[in-house]
C-alpha cells in the first residue's frame, strides 16, 4: 500500500466533494466553493498562506475568457451576431443538413493552420451557437461538433498544442531512442492519431446523442429558406465595423502562426497580440471608441458564472498538486499497467485531471516526461504512451470547467437552459474519461495506429 499524506489525502477529498456539489446543486457555484476548498486544504494541511493558495488563480485564462466574450458580447448586443447567423444559414439554400459538416470542417481548418484550439473554438463557438439556436439543434450536440474539431486538429505541429508536446517529446527522444531526424514524422504521426481518436469519438457522439434523429428531420422537410433564414436588412454601419473586427480577430490569429511569419513581425506587434485574448481586448476598444459597440450591453450578457467555475477549479487542482494528490494517483497508475494496458491508464487519469485543470499547461507537462519511465516499467510502446496521454488531456474539454467546454456555453443562445447545458456537459465531459481510455486502450495498445 502506498503511503499518502493527509494534505495529499484531502486535496483528493476536497475535489471528490467538488464534482459531488457540481452534479446535484447547479445553484452553487463551484468555482468559488473550489477556491474556498483550495484555502482550506492548503492552510490546514498544506502548509499555505491563502495569499501562495490565491497566487495559483488563472489569471490568463480569466483574462482570455473576458476579452473574447465582451467582443462577441458586444456583436451579440448590437445585433451583429443575428444577421451574420441569418446570411450563413441562407448560404445553405434550406439544405440545414449540411450544417454539421460546414461547422466540423471550418473548425477543423481553422484550429489546424495555427491558432490552435482555444482561439479555433472562441472564434467558432459564437457563430456556431447562433447557428445551432437558429435551426433548432441542441447546444449540446453543436458543442461535441466544435469541441471535438478543435481538439481533434490542436496537435498540429504548427498549432500551439502540438508545439507544446513536440517540444516535450524533442527532450525525452534520447532516453526513448527516437533519432532527431524521426522527431517531424513522429509530429505528424500524433497529429494524425489525435484527429482519428477525436473524431471517432465526438462525431459518434453527436449521432447516438440524436444529431442522427436532427439530420433525418431536416431532410424529411420541404425547408423554403425564407421561412428559415427570413433575409435581413443589410447591415448598418457599427455591423459592418463589428464584422471587421471579427475578420481582423480571424487574421490576427492566424496570420503570427503561420511558418516564416513570426521572425517578420516586429515584436511589439506579436508583444501586443500574444494570444486570442489580448486581441479581443484590442477590438473591442475601437467599436466601444466608435459607437459601435454597447459595453454595458455587452458586460450584462457576459457569462461570469461560468467564467468563475472554470478558474476557481483550477485553484483546487494547483493546491492538489502541491499537496502530492497527483502525484499520489500517477503512483497509482503506474502501478496497475502493463504493456499494452498502459494506454488505459495513462488516458484514463490524465482525463480525470484535465477535466479541472489546464490539457495543455498543466497535463501534459506533468504526464509526458514521464513516459520514458513507464515505458521502461511497463513494457509499453513510446508512441502509443505519448498519444494516449494527449487524447486523453483533451478528450475531456467537452467539460463546462474546461477552457472550450466554457466557451461554448458562454456562446450557447438566450433560449438554452445553461444550468441544464452545463450539467450535461459535466456529465459527458467526465464520461470521456473513461471513454479515452478504452478507446486509446483499442486503438494504441490492441490496434497498434
Amino acid at each position: 500500500m502506498m503511503d499518502i499524506s493527509t494534505a495529499a489525502l484531502m486535496s483528493i477529498i476536497a475535489l471528490v466533494v467538488l464534482v459531488a456539489i457540481s452534479c446535484v446543486n447547479d445553484e452553487l457555484n463551484v468555482g468559488f466553493l473550489g477556491i474556498g476548498f483550495a484555502i482550506l486544504v492548503g492552510g490546514i494541511w498544506g502548509n499555505l498562506t491563502g495569499s501562495k493558495v490565491m497566487g495559483a488563480f488563472p489569471l490568463s485564462l480569466f483574462m482570455i475568457l473576458i476579452g473574447v466574450t465582451f467582443l462577441f458580447g458586444m456583436a451579440q448586443s448590437n445585433g451583429t451576431m443575428e444577421k451574420l447567423t441569418a446570411y450563413a444559414v441562407r448560404l445553405c439554400k434550406g439544405n440545414t443538413a449540411l450544417i454539421p459538416l460546414i461547422i466540423f470542417i471550418l473548425t477543423t481548418f481553422i484550429t489546424t493552420i495555427g491558432p490552435g484550439n482555444i482561439a479555433g473554438c472562441a472564434l467558432i463557438a459564437p457563430m456556431a451557437m447562433a447557428i445551432a439556436a437558429r435551426v433548432n439543434m441542441p447546444a449540446f450536440l453543436m458543442t461535441l461538433l466544435v469541441v471535438g474539431a478543435a481538439n481533434g486538429a490542436a496537435f498540429s505541429p504548427v498549432a500551439p498544442t502540438g508545439i507544446i508536446s513536440n517540444g516535450i517529446i524533442a527532450k525525452i527522444a534520447p532516453a526513448l531512442s527516437i533519432p532527431p531526424e524521426s522527431l517531424n514524422w513522429l509530429a505528424w504521426k500524433i497529429h494524425f492519431n489525435a484527429e482519428v481518436a477525436q473524431t471517432f469519438v465526438n462525431i459518434g457522439g453527436f449521432f447516438i446523442m440524436g444529431g442522427l434523429a436532427w439530420i433525418r428531420n431536416q431532410k424529411g422537410k420541404a425547408l423554403n429558406i425564407d421561412e428559415l433564414a427570413p433575409k435581413p436588412e443589410p447591415f448598418n454601419r457599427a455591423q459592418i465595423l463589428t464584422l471587421a473586427m471579427i475578420a481582423l480577430l480571424i487574421v490576427l490569429v492566424v496570420v503570427p502562426g503561420l511558418p516564416g511569419v513570426k521572425g517578420i513581425l516586429p515584436k511589439s506587434f506579436t508583444n501586443m497580440l500574444s494570444n486570442v485574448g489580448s486581441i479581443s481586448f484590442i477590438l473591442a476598444c475601437v467599436l466601444m471608441l466608435t459607437g459601435a459597440g454597447d459595453s454595458k450591453a455587452a458586460i450584462k450578457v457576459m457569462p461570469w458564472g461560468v467564467i468563475m467555475m472554470v478558474c476557481g477549479v483550477s485553484v483546487l487542482i494547483d493546491v492538489m498538486d502541491k499537496a502530492g494528490g497527483l502525484n499520489f494517483l500517477v503512483n497509482i497508475m503506474a502501478s496497475v499497467s502493463g504493456p499494452v494496458t498502459i494506454n488505459f491508464w495513462v488516458s484514463f487519469v490524465p482525463a480525470v485531471i484535465s477535466a479541472y485543470s489546464s490539457s495543455s499547461g498543466v497535463v501534459m507537462p506533468m504526464f509526458l516526461p514521464m513516459v520514458p519511465g513507464l515505458v521502461e516499467l511497463t513494457g509499453g510502446d513510446p508512441i502509443a504512451i505519448i498519444t494516449s496521454i494527449n487524447v486523453g488531456a483533451h478528450l475531456v474539454d467537452t467539460s463546462p470547467l474546461s477552457t472550450l467546454g466554457a466557451l461554448c456555453i458562454a456562446s450557447a443562445g438566450e433560449q438554452e437552459d445553461k444550468s441544464k447545458l452545463f450539467r450535461k456537459l459535466l456529465i459527458w465531459g467526465l464520461a470521456m474519461s473513461v471513454v479515452s481510455g478504452i478507446v486509446c486502450y483499442f486503438f494504441f495498445g490492441v490496434l497498434g495506429l
